[in-house]
């Protein structure tokens, strides 16, 4: 048996009554630290990157694409984007990556951003562009949205050079 003091009075409770009074204490530290991390979260990044970091889009692989990017930054973040088009348009867009949270939330904009779009439309998806639509990104994570830009024009390119090739077939 083990004297516990909970705030109000002292109990005397067994192991069994230990473990779940540790249990509880844990379980509303975890609950207290989630909440501080979803508040700074939302602070530094914004309730739009907030809740995509949360909620990605747009994440995901795709057999067969007709556009296709893998690029690492300097950061060692790697972006992996996908594009498949339908009548000069893009269809569907993917993104898959290894890295932190804002290359996440910025990856999914990205292919939010070329839905619907033509070849030349794409063009204008940049990294500033990406910015622009998310509010910001703290300054040491700004460099994701231009990682996401530059695999997203990678891709175009690689589709670009399949569709000069069968053209010419």
């Amino acid at each position: 048996m083990i004297m516990v003091e909970n705030g109000f009075n002292n109990e005397l409770i067994g192991n069994a009554g230990v473990r779940k009074y540790m249990d509880n204490d844990f379980d509303d530290f975890v609950q207290e630290l989630q909440e501080q991390i979803y508040e700074e979260t939302r602070k530094a990044y914004g309730m739009l990157a907030f809740e995509r970091w949360l909620n990605p889009l747009y994440m995901g692989t795709m057999d067969d694409p007709d556009g296709y990017a893998r690029v690492t930054g300097t950061c060692g973040d790697t972006i992996e984007m996908f594009l498949k088009f339908e009548d000069e348009r893009v269809r569907e867009a993917l993104y898959q990556t290894d890295g932190c949270g804002s290359s996440h939330v910025c990856g999914s904009f990205a292919a939010e951003m070329a839905l619907g779009k033509s070849p030349d439309e794409l063009i204008d998806i940049t990294g500033e562009a990406i910015l622009k639509k998310l509010g910001g990104l703290p300054k040491e994570d700004g460099h994701c949205a231009f990682l996401s830009a530059e695999t997203l024009q990678e891709a175009l390119s690689d589709y670009m050079i399949k569709e000069r090739g069968n053209r010419k077939s």
